[in-house]
C-alpha cells in the first residue's frame, strides 16, 4: 500500500502529477480524518476518499493511504513539498494556539513583552559574537517568536497581523533596492548604500538628523548612527566626551563597527 504524504503548509490540492495519478488510479483510498484540509480537497476533486481508524498494516499495492503527518514508511511518495519559509506557518498556528488557550500568553501586551524583545535581542548578539553557529540557529527562532508574538498581539488590537508586517518590509526592501528588482546602475557597494539612504530620506520626510535614532541605543551605536546622519562631520574638542566621539568617527572612517570593535576587545580580556 502506498503512502502519499501531503505537506500541510502548502495550499490544499496543491500536488505533485504523479500524486494525482496514484490518486486518480487507485483502488482505494484511506484517511483516518477527512477534513483535513488536503483531504478535503482530494475528495473535491472527485476523488473517492473513505475514512478509518488507524492506517492498515497489510493493504493491496493499489490501495492508498492519504495523510498529512510525517511517516517513515518503504513505499512513501511525498505527494507536495514545502517551500521555503513554510515552517514560519507552523510557528504561527502554534501561537495563535497558545493565545486562545494558554492564560499567560492571553495576558500579554506589546508593553510587557518589550523586556523579552531586548533580552532576545542581545542573546542573539552575544551568539554572534562568539562564533556559535548551531546556537544561533536557537537564538534566531526565539527572536522570531517575539515578532510573531507582537503581530499575533495586534492582529487583536491593532488589526494588522504578521502578513502586513511581511508585506511592509518586502515593498521596503525592493523599493530600497533599486539596482535589483529596478534599472538603477551601480557598480560599488557605497553606491548602493547611498541609494539606500537617498530613498529612504526620500521616503521618511524626516526634518531632524537624529529622528527615527532610538535613544537607548548603546551610546557608542547611538553615536555611530547620528555621525552617520551628519555626514560624518569633523569632531573637534579635547575634553574626554569630544575625544571618544572623534573616536567613533575614526571607526567610521576606517568602515569599522565601533561598538563591535569594544565589545571584542573588552572580552579578549575575559579570554
Amino acid at each position: 500500500m502506498p503512502v502519499l504524504q501531503l505537506s500541510p503548509r502548502v495550499p490544499p490540492g496543491l500536488l505533485t502529477a504523479e500524486a494525482w495519478d496514484v490518486l486518480r488510479t487507485a483502488r482505494e483510498v484511506l484517511t483516518d480524518d477527512l477534513a483535513v484540509p488536503h483531504v478535503a480537497a482530494v475528495r473535491q476533486s472527485g476523488v473517492r476518499v473513505r475514512q478509518v481508524a488507524h492506517r492498515p498494516v497489510h493493504l493491496d499495492h493499489d490501495v492508498v493511504w492519504l495523510t498529512t503527518d510525517p511517516v517513515d514508511a518503504d513505499d512513501l511518495l511525498v505527494g507536495s513539498y514545502d517551500v521555503p519559509g513554510a515552517h514560519v506557518l507552523d510557528l504561527v498556528h502554534v501561537m495563535d494556539r497558545l493565545r486562545r488557550e494558554c492564560p499567560w500568553t492571553q495576558q500579554q501586551t506589546h508593553e510587557g513583552l518589550a523586556r523579552y524583545l531586548l533580552e532576545e535581542t542581545y542573546e542573539t548578539l552575544e551568539t554572534i559574537e562568539d562564533g556559535d553557529r548551531d546556537h544561533l540557529r536557537e537564538e534566531l527562532g526565539d527572536l522570531l517568536m517575539q515578532v510573531v508574538f507582537h503581530a499575533r498581539i495586534a492582529a487583536e488590537s491593532a488589526g494588522w497581523d504578521l502578513d502586513d508586517v511581511a508585506d511592509g518590509i518586502t515593498t521596503k526592501l525592493v523599493s530600497r533596492n533599486p539596482h535589483v528588482f529596478g534599472d538603477a546602475q551601480v557598480s560599488t557597494v557605497e553606491e548602493i548604500d547611498a541609494n539606500w539612504e537617498a530613498i529612504k530620506a526620500a521616503q521618511k520626510q524626516r526634518t531632524r538628523p537624529d529622528e527615527g535614532v532610538p535613544r537607548a541605543l548603546p551610546a557608542l551605536a547611538y553615536a555611530d548612527t547620528v555621525l552617520g546622519r551628519l555626514g560624518d562631520p569633523d569632531v573637534e574638542g579635547d575634553d574626554l566626551g569630544s575625544r571618544l566621539l572623534a573616536l567613533v568617527a575614526e571607526a567610521r572612517t576606517s568602515g569599522v563597527d565601533p561598538e563591535g570593535l569594544l565589545r571584542a576587545r573588552v572580552r579578549s580580556l575575559l579570554a
